[in-house]
């Protein structure tokens, strides 16, 4: 029984970290920690489940753009990407002061593309990666469990 409460709680810490601008949500506390420097920009944070999603955009889940930029009003940039939703920060586990979520443009092609944060005449980038779609339904005559196809 207590195995399962943990297991529980973990997956629902999991499934909030990465839901909408949960992932980027303002603690409204502040730390002791050392200011983290301007010039931070990432595409998601990763979480204590999934430790693989900076940079990488999940085409099942919401995705965010965060950044550490100083002066007023931060804009975040990409060719492939659409930006709503700013907020400021500070943010749970990440060093940012804004946010924004990202949907990506249709049509997008699987590969590599730039994300830039401007603040003020300063502009900080980094590169984030698509990946290739999934096959989303199964191909016509294909075989099914349990339809008894495989059966000799």
């Amino acid at each position: 029984m207590r195995k399962a409460v943990v297991l529980v709680a973990a997956a629902m810490i999991g499934a909030t970290m990465l839901s909408g601008s949960a992932m980027a949500q303002s603690t409204g506390q502040t730390t002791n920690a050392a200011q983290p420097t301007p010039g931070m920009v990432q595409l998601n944070a990763n979480t204590a489940i999934n430790q693989t999603l900076v940079n990488k955009y999940v085409t099942d889940a919401p995705n965010v753009a965060l950044g550490q930029c100083p002066g007023d009003k931060p804009t975040f940039a990409s060719p492939v990407l659409t930006f709503s939703n700013y907020q400021p920060g500070p943010f749970m586990g990440v060093a940012a002061n804004i946010s924004a979520d990202a949907v990506l443009n249709p049509g997008t092609a699987a590969g590599t593309y730039p994300l830039t944060v401007t603040c003020g005449e300063k502009s900080y980038n980094t590169t984030f990666s698509v990946p290739a779609p999934q096959v989303k339904r199964v191909p016509t005559g294909a075989a099914k469990a349990g339809d008894g196809s495989m059966a000799g």
